[in-house]
Order: C-alpha cells, then structure tokens, then sequence
C-alpha cells in the first residue's frame, strides 16, 4: 500500500488547475488538497507531503507554516487504495467523554468479534462538544488515522453533526456509528437499538404493577435515543388514559449525578410519582439515592426502572428492573460491518435496531 497520501498527490499533480482546487476546497467548507496548500505556502508539493506524512527532512520554519495552512485549509487526506487484507488489521474503536459500563459492555462485543476475525482494535477517547480538553482538531485526528492505515472506524454514541464524522467522510476511511446522538446522513452506518419500544416496555410494566403517578427522567432532548425514551414513555401513558403533569419528565445528564438531582426534582414534588423510569441504569442509581436520602424505600415507596442492563443494574440494592440493550451484540455487529465496510462489500441497509428487552428485578413492586 502506498503512502498515507499518495492518491492525493497524483490527483493533484494535474498543472492549471490550483486557482479552482482552492476555490472549490473554499465552497466545499475550507478542504483543500495537497497542491492548495503547497500554493498557498509557496513550496512544492513534495514538501507538503513531507510534513503530513511527519518526515524530518523540513526545515522548522517551513514546516511550521506549511502545518498552519494545513489546519487553516482543514486538510485531511485520504487513504490512497482501501485495505487489502493481505496486512495487519486494526479497527480504531472510538468513545465519547466519560466512559461507563455501558462503553464496557460495548467494548468486549467488539473484542470478541474481533478476535475470532483476526483483527486488531485500538481504542481511543475524543472529548464530547459540551466538554471541552486538549485534543487534536477532527481534519488533525484523521489525519492520523489516515497516517496509522487503520482498517475502518467504529465510533460510539458521537453526534452525526460532529467534525468528526465530516472529516472521516472526506478521508474515504470506512466507518461505523454506534448508537449516534442523532440521526445521520441515510448512508452513513449506524447500529441502535428499539429505544422507543424499549421504553414503552418498560412504562407499561410500571402500569400494569397499578402505579399510576410515573415520572420520566431523561437526558439531553437533543439526543435521538432520549427523545425516542421519552416518546415511548408517553405513549404509554397516553395508550393507559395517564396524565403526565408538568414537571414530570425530568431532563439532565445520564450519569449518577444527574439521576441524584433530577430525581431529588422529581420526588420533591407535592405529587411525587410512585414510579420513575429512568433512562439509563447510571441515572437509575442516582435516583435510588435520591430516594435514599429522603427516607424513602425502593421498591416500597418508589418503583424504578433503568435502561441499559449495564453491569451497575445487578450490583445495585435491590437489583434493578431495566431494558436490556443488547451491548455484546451491538459492539459485534458494529466490528463486523466496519469489516465488510473496509472490504468494500455493498450492506443491505444502513441503520440496524436491535431488539431490546425487560429484565425484572427488585426494584419494582406493585404500589402500597
């Protein structure tokens, strides 16, 4: 395989034709291939290639400037040919902020897929928008990617409008969403699950124990699965003639700390639920110690259902009612696309839900 950027080179070599290429990265939202910046730093394309591929034979100065440009052109490259498979395969398995069971879970369905195929995984931490730290620039990322000839992409639980995702569209690396935070372009591969049917499982069970005051707490509204959660939590208890007052979906952060003070929220109230279903077994933990703190018992005084079936739901006392996501099977489906992905094999659709299932534990009881 040739270097990281020799297709880009070739393609760039054609005289006359620098003032469009540059004019056209400008429209296309500031890309720009190899000839662009070489033009713009007043070196040849040779040079350029040089730095993007970190060779030592440049001088500081030009270096330093020629990676300006890169950066100011949002140049990322791309792979010259699509892997082989006659060399080593590595799957980068990209995660999103803090990770939790749930990433976990993910992570060993992708171990296990990946070795039965032969394949390597490296994984990675990209820092999510609202949580900013020091990390490459998205077009500096892939580059790098591009650099390391990794085999394809899976990333997890990322927002389809992030840069991510456009430079690794514009490297031509073959890439996967797992879980996305909202709905990508419809040939872009994403693997989810039936987050609506799942909560809608999970509030009828609450309603079918005979509680009648349940409350949501969710996350971000801005996120696929939570506005699915929270659609299929109404739909619920719409279909059951329920009220949902004001007030009684509450929205914040999926972790213990969110569900400690969403859930304090929502059991403050003069008509505190008798039920909560909350949107991720991390957030469920937070509010059973919401409730903990207030004197109250679960499921004596408060039934709770998760989300996720994450290592935490069995840990917790008592033992948490949740839906189950098939995480193993999420992280080996997305490890085997990522490969027919890479072996250009054309896929029969391009989003997959799986199917998510109830698991009753002793978190939930009919209401006193």
């Amino acid at each position: 395989m040739g270097g990281p950027v020799a297709a880009e080179e070739t393609a760039a070599a054609d005289g006359g034709r620098r003032t469009g290429d540059r004019a056209r990265g400008r429209r296309r939202g500031g890309t720009a291939n190899l000839a662009t910046v070489a033009a713009s730093a007043g070196v040849s394309i040779a040079t350029v290639s040089k730095v993007v591929n970190g060779r030592s034979d440049v001088g500081p100065e030009t270096r330093a400037r020629v990676q300006s440009l890169l950066e100011q052109h949002n140049y990322v490259g791309r792979r010259a040919e699509p892997a082989t498979g006659t060399g080593p395969r590595t799957v980068e398995l990209v995660f999103h902020g803090d990770q939790t069971g749930y990433a976990l879970a993910i992570l060993d369905g992708v171990l296990e897929a990946a070795a039965r195929a032969g394949v390597s995984v490296a994984v990675s931490v990209r820092a999510r928008r609202d949580h900013p730290v020091e990390q490459p620039p998205a077009n500096v990322w892939v580059r790098q990617l591009v650099a390391l000839d990794r085999t394809a992409v899976i990333d997890v639980v990322d927002d389809a409008r992030h840069g991510d995702l456009a430079a690794l569209a514009r490297s031509k690396v073959p890439f996967v969403l797992l879980d996305p935070l909202s709905l990508p372009q419809r040939e872009v591969p994403s693997i989810g699950t039936t987050n609506f049917s799942g909560a809608l499982t999970a509030t009828q069970h609450l309603i079918d124990l005979g509680h009648r005051r349940i409350a949501h707490y969710g996350g971000p509204p801005e996120f696929l699965f939570s506005r699915a959660r929270a659609h299929g939590y109404r739909a619920a208890m719409e279909g059951a003639g329920l009220p949902v007052p004001d007030g009684y979906v509450g929205v914040g952060s999926y972790d213990h700390a969110g569900g400690v003070a969403g859930g304090g929220a929502l059991l403050d109230r003069p008509d505190r639920p008798t039920a909560i279903f909350a949107a991720t077994d991390e957030s469920a933990a937070g509010v059973i110690e919401a409730a903990r703190l207030r004197g109250l018992r679960v499921p004596e005084d408060l039934s709770l259902v998760g989300f996720d079936d994450a290592p935490i739901s069995r840990l917790l006392s008592p033992p948490l009612t949740t839906v189950r996501q098939p995480l193993l099977e999420m992280g080996r489906v997305a490890l085997q696309t990522a490969l027919r992905l890479a072996a250009g094999e054309p896929l029969e659709v391009h989003h997959v839900e799986l199917a998510t299932e109830l698991i009753v534990r002793a978190s939930t009881a009919p209401p006193v």
